[in-house]
């Protein structure tokens, strides 16, 4: 193998707990998501899913990602693969492997809550659904998340090829975007669910999971690219304090408050269908009205 630079040897010396905490957080990720992709897919519903959530959630990622990526520390690694063994290469590859598992798993997310979004009629809705997003805003922010992946590949692949020397600024300026867009990305559902007072289809396991995970994962990212790489691991800090907030709100929602044993099954479809029932039944109790006919049936 013959001598190694500095920068490679960082890879070859790696403690074997290092390793193997990076290849827990990996699949810990996919675990993650798995029980909030199972209950969208169980309730056959994305209601209480906030569509502007989902947007800056996937957006997030992609800066995430193409920081990750452009890092020169990554960089770095990714060279250093030719000089070193193929274990030594798969441990330099695993922080860009740990991010593009969450990016990934995000689009799943995605793809799950526009094919299961609600599609009640809007002119059966109450007045108080009238906030309720409609399948056509679904649709506007998957398309929106699928471009901007696109328009980033594209900028990442043009800054590296053309202006090598850019790439860290480029690389910082997707990490503060990223966490600026992660740090407002849970306003949308805090409010969402604040206002449903129910848990809808988000899985209470998954932010289980994910907040301590976030903190657990920083503290990998921060021994792996060092203080410069602030912009990487900063986001998951800010993202596990807020998505922290929203788990006690839904905790308090599912198990403490008002509306515990609430029906998850509930959406647009059925808001129509209680008040189409109870104002059945306030017309009965009220009137007669300018309309009600003078003869009516006396059976």
């Amino acid at each position: 193998m013959g001598s190694l630079s500095p920068q490679c040897e960082h890879l070859v010396s790696q403690g074997l707990m290092n390793f193997v905490l990076s290849i827990l957080i990996v699949l810990g990720i996919v675990f993650s998501y798995l029980p909030q992709l199972i209950r969208i897919i169980r309730l056959k519903s994305s209601f209480g899913i906030s569509p502007y959530f989902v947007l800056l959630g996937a957006t997030s990622g992609t800066f995430a990602l193409a920081n990750v990526v452009s890092q020169q520390q990554s960089l770095q690694d990714v060279a250093c693969c030719k000089d070193v063994s193929g274990l030594s290469c798969l441990a330099g590859l695993l922080g860009i492997l740990q991010v593009g598992m969450q990016w990934l798993s995000f689009f799943m997310m995605l793809t799950l809550f526009v094919l299961f979004f609600p599609r009640g009629t809007s002119s059966a809705l109450p007045e108080t659904s009238k906030e309720e997003p409609t399948y056509r805003t679904a649709l506007v922010v998957a398309w929106i998340c699928v471009a901007h992946a696109l328009i980033m590949l594209v900028v990442t692949l043009a800054v590296g090829f053309r202006q090598p020397s850019s790439l860290q600024s480029w690389s910082n300026f997707c990490g503060v975007t990223a966490a600026i867009l992660a740090s407002i990305q849970y306003f949308p559902q805090i409010y969402t669910t604040l206002r449903l007072r129910c848990v809808g289809s988000l899985s209470i396991p998954m932010m289980c999971i994910q907040t301590p995970g976030a903190l657990v994962w920083a503290g990998s990212l921060a021994a792996r690219l060092g203080p410069k790489g602030w912009s990487t691991w900063g986001i998951l800090i800010v993202t596990a304090f807020l998505q922290g907030t929203l788990l006690v709100l839904s905790v308090f929602f599912e198990y403490l408050g008002p509306s515990k044993g609430h029906d998850h099954d509930y959406d647009s479809a059925s808001v129509a269908n209680r008040t189409g029932a109870d104002n059945e039944g306030q017309d009965e109790r009220d009137g007669p009205y300018e309309d009600t006919p003078l003869l009516q049936d006396s059976r």
